[in-house]
């Protein structure tokens, strides 16, 4: 939201009140706390001080490298909830204050509050000035539409800006206006379905505005030296967040909103759906999966779209008899072909549901203020929208799903969310309509993800959600929502899925082909290999199927293709999912966050690194044209081993069946011995790939066990070069073995070392 007219003047109506001086200063190291209350005119004498209101910023710190501030102008305001969780942890503080300045340090991260000469807070680490609160940074606004809190953090030369979610239009958030408030608005506009009020910086920082209502940025826009966020309301809160790297940031960030848990290793395969609209029944479901087989094409989980249910009564949570008379059986059938089963859900009930009446009754829809249901026709004809608010309409809510996972349902499809009223409505528990406009679907989520974890086991949850905020990615795996048919669309997509990367969210997928649409086979062989190389992967359309025999042969060989191997890098994508669990670092890595000091790499939002290790280019063309940037080094194709030397960027051109897979130089990149299932000893039989080891190269590692029923434990190889030989130990008893180059040698369950280079090998 702007609230100036260019550089010298406020918009009509507005008046601002900015901090100009310290008027006093006061530390409570018991609490741990810095208060400044701040002038919002120069005092001179004792009648400056009549009259004039004061703004006071407290600053605190819930955990090391973090530090939390609070504007406020009038303190007596009402507490309105919900309020996102955050979770803080043993920290020391000190605080110093004298004549010249105030300071609170947390870890390596101070903030530094000037009680001399013009109004500035400048935020430090390891000896530099990481951004600052200049004069007019801060400020209490009044508007024709209300009061707002407002704060300008100072931007250096060169400094970019990113995450905010999963935004779809360009990478870096410089000079942009975004607001944070979740909408249903495809892939191809400003709005988003998953709106996150943090942003993370080139200058190693990130910033959490820790409101769940409409937060509004303005990104070196208004103000272009600066980013700019506001609320409505008497206060503003948010955290500075120490790096110095944007792992680092990431790490802190969702230490305090939460971390991805693990997902099942099944959820790493391929997944197929009904699409939206299609026509199907058993007989139609079973000819997509047994022509899958015959294909030698492995599948994973098998989804079914809305019309499972009948038409205008979703959600009923019952299957449409007409076309699915026995589902019990139906499953049980798939179960029995090796398959996952996910459904499509929503939280809306529709008015000819049997379920809108009993929670109408029962006080389980979000009420009117004049204590009716709320209702409208969009979507579903007379839905109402459960209040998950209410802990009893969510244990009903859930025990609905319960009903599926005991026939055989594994996962749900967790749509929507997203349009939720602010308006002339009451929850449950009180909560303020604004807030809950981007809050609710965490609610929802947490709602079904928890039951999944109840009824599954830990490590076994998984949903296939569209809409999220702050906190989120907790309830993992997010698609990016309804795209078009196209290569913009597809590129966007991908801008989508690095933004919300950048935003704390580990796990991401799409829909391979574009929803929207019937996809040229040109876009969608190109969207096959950026799919399967995500780090999970669905086919799944609108009005058309996306079985890839209905495009043409070589849809079918590049499906096989990619799928396998991403089934065969399972021992490598287990690892980076560790990062994900353990660090919150996602599976699938923007440039800048991989290589922060690259600054090559900064702008790129056509690419990125799969893990630590595997840099993919999509080929956003029909002819196979691809610009890719490749940084530092030499990197390796794993498709066909020729090399690139970087740093630069380099056109090359690729057929349906390849794409610039690059391997970072001094990797070992662990690939399993199967890729026909994702339920394989990741360990056992794996193939250390060395590739440009440097000399002096010394690491440690980790294979995962897989979690999907194989009971094995991790494997640990400690490979180590010296000259022109490799040493590698281990204490694992399975079978493994060394490539270099085109040089393959396997060793026997059991063998402790080996090595390979100019001396041959040895035991």
């Amino acid at each position: 939201m702007k609230f100036t007219d260019g550089y010298w003047q406020l918009r009509p109506g507005v008046q601002v009140l900015h901090p100009v001086e310290v008027d006093d200063v006061r530390a409570d190291p018991e609490a741990g706390t810095l208060t400044v209350w701040a002038a919002t005119k120069h005092v001179r004498g004792r009648g400056d001080t009549l009259n004039q209101p004061l703004v006071t910023l407290t600053y605190s710190s819930p955990a090391e490298g973090v530090v939390k501030v609070r504007v406020e102008h009038w303190a007596g305001a009402r507490r309105r909830h919900p309020e996102f969780a955050v979770r803080g942890s043993d920290v020391a503080v000190t605080t110093q204050v004298d004549d010249e300045q105030a300071v609170l340090t947390s870890g390596n991260l101070s903030v530094r509050v000037h009680r001399t000469g013009p109004w500035r807070v400048d935020f430090e680490s390891r000896g530099k000035v990481l951004t600052s609160s200049l004069p007019k940074g801060a400020g209490v606004a009044t508007t024709p539409e209300g009061t707002f809190v407002h704060e300008q953090l100072a931007l250096g030369v060169g400094e970019k800006v990113y995450g905010m979610g999963e935004r779809f239009g360009p990478f870096v958030r410089n000079g942009q206006t975004v607001d944070i408030w979740n909408a249903d608005g495809g892939t191809s506009s400003e709005q988003a379905y998953k709106n996150v009020p943090f942003y993370v910086t080139s200058a190693g920082y990130g910033v959490f505005v820790a409101h769940p209502e409409l937060v509004s940025f303005e990104v070196a826009s208004e103000m272009v030296e600066r980013t700019q966020f506001s609320v409505a309301g008497e206060h503003l809160e948010y955290y500075v967040i120490d790096g110095p790297t944007p792992k680092d940031v990431l790490e802190r960030y969702t230490a305090l909103t939460g971390r991805p848990p693990q997902v099942p290793a099944w959820s790493y395969g391929l997944w197929l759906t009904t699409s939206f609209t299609t026509s199907y029944d058993e007989q139609t479901v079973t000819s997509f999966v047994d022509g899958m087989a015959e294909r030698d094409i492995p599948l994973s989980v098998f989804h079914f779209d809305c019309f499972w249910m009948r038409e205008y009564q979703w959600c009923d949570f019952e299957w449409d008899p007409r076309t699915f008379p026995d589902p019990e059986g139906m499953l049980a059938r798939y179960k029995d072909k090796g398959l996952r089963i996910c459904v499509w859900i929503n939280s809306y009930i529709g008015q000819k549901s049997p379920l809108f009446a009993e929670a109408a009754e029962k006080g389980y829809l979000l009420r009117t203020t004049d204590g009716g249901v709320w209702q409208w026709d969009l979507w579903q004809a007379g839905m109402g929208l459960v209040d998950f608010t209410n802990p009893a309409a969510a244990e009903w809510y859930a025990s609905k799903l319960e009903a599926l996972l005991d026939m055989g349902v594994d996962c749900f499809k967790t749509d929507f969310g997203e349009r939720i009223p602010t308006e002339g409505v009451v929850w449950h528990d009180g909560s303020d309509p604004q807030k809950m406009r981007n809050y609710y679907t965490h609610l929802y989520n947490r709602t079904v993800f928890d039951l999944l974890a109840a009824k599954r086991g830990e490590g076994e949850a998984v949903l296939f959600a569209r809409s999220a905020t702050a906190g989120g990615q907790q309830f993992p795996v997010h698609w990016g929502g309804d795209n078009d048919s196209t290569f913009v669309s597809m590129a966007e997509t991908l801008r989508g899925g690095l933004s919300l990367a950048m935003s704390g969210f580990g796990y991401w997928s799409h829909d391979i082909g574009g929803f929207e649409g019937d996809p040229d086979p040109a876009v969608f062989k190109r969207w096959l290999a950026f799919g399967l190389l995500s780090s999970h992967s669905r086919l799944h359309g609108s009005g058309s199927v996306r079985v890839p025999w209905a495009f043409d042969d070589e849809a079918v060989d590049v499906t096989r293709r990619f799928t396998r191997l991403k089934l065969s890098l399972l021992p490598y994508l287990g690892a980076a999912a560790r990062d994900v669990v353990r660090h919150g670092t996602p599976v699938m890595r923007p440039m800048v966050l991989e290589l922060p000091d690259d600054r090559g790499g900064w702008d790129v939002d056509t690419q990125y690194l799969l893990g630590p290790s595997l840099l993919v280019a999509p080929v956003f063309s029909a002819d196979g044209d691809v610009d890719v940037y490749v940084p530092e080094g030499t990197w390796t194709s794993l498709l066909d081993g020729s090399t690139v030397t970087g740093p630069r960027w380099v056109r090359q051109r690729h057929g349906f069946d390849s794409l610039p897979l690059l391997v970072r130089p001094d990797t070992v990149l662990p690939i399993g011995a199967e890729d026909g299932t994702t339920d394989y000893d990741w360990a056992d039989g794996v193939t250390l790939h060395l590739v440009e080891l440097a000399d002096g190269h010394d690491e440690v590692l980790v294979v995962p066990a897989a979690d999907a029923g194989v009971g094995a434990d991790d494997a640990e190889f400690h490979v180590r070069r010296t000259g022109d030989e490799v040493v590698v130990t281990t204490t694992s008893a399975r079978a493994w073995a060394l490539r270099l180059g085109d040089r393959t040698v396997r060793f026997e369950p059991g063998t402790t070392e080996g090595r390979i280079g100019s001396t041959d090998l040895a035991r």
